[in-house]
């Protein structure tokens, strides 16, 4: 995996459009929160969500390959991950998967966050607005010990770019 600094510069070389910020950092924690608009209709950024593997970075794997990754949307789907030689990861379990509200709820703590014995919840919504769809994003984690509640800019930056992939994805069919 790259470090964090490469892919908050990736991340702000691609996140046009997007608004994304730290809401909220303390002790414990952080809340990362993104808003996207998205030019397609909310059932289609729905089930983009769920095909994970076409828009995520490959470069924050850890086997180097957005393809060897899951993320079916139903209750328990698994957020995985086959690693070469035998192994998998897991990096968040479906907790809701409601298309009617437009609702995607995961228990994920993400990258370096699962050493650390966090919390982190994963929350996507999507709304038609204007003719698209918005798209919002939050991320709160919790349970982190002082320095790991610092890197919420860090894991925002890397995020609002899997964001920015995801919208350019359902636009142009290419992360």
């Amino acid at each position: 995996m790259r470090t964090w600094i490469l892919g908050a510069a990736a991340a702000l070389l691609f996140a046009g459009g997007a608004q994304a910020e730290v809401v909220d950092t303390n002790a414990q924690g952080f809340r990362l929160k993104s808003v996207l608009q998205i030019k397609a209709p909310p059932a289609r950024v729905y089930q983009a969500i769920g095909e994970l593997p076409r828009w995520w970075d490959g470069e924050h794997t850890y086997s180097g390959k957005a393809e060897n990754m899951t993320f079916p949307l139903q209750a328990n789907g698994c957020w995985c991950e086959t690693i070469p030689g035998g192994g998998s990861v897991r990096h968040g379990v479906v907790e809701l998967a409601w298309p009617a509200q437009g609702m995607i709820r995961a228990d994920a703590a993400l990258g370096p966050l699962q050493d650390e014995g966090v919390s982190g919840a994963l929350y996507f919504h999507v709304v038609a607005k204007d003719g698209g769809t918005e798209l919002t994003v939050t991320y709160n984690v919790g349970g982190a010990r002082d320095a790991m509640a610092k890197a919420g800019p860090g894991v925002d930056a890397v995020l609002s770019g899997a964001w920015a992939r995801l919208k350019l994805y359902v636009e142009t069919g290419k992360p």
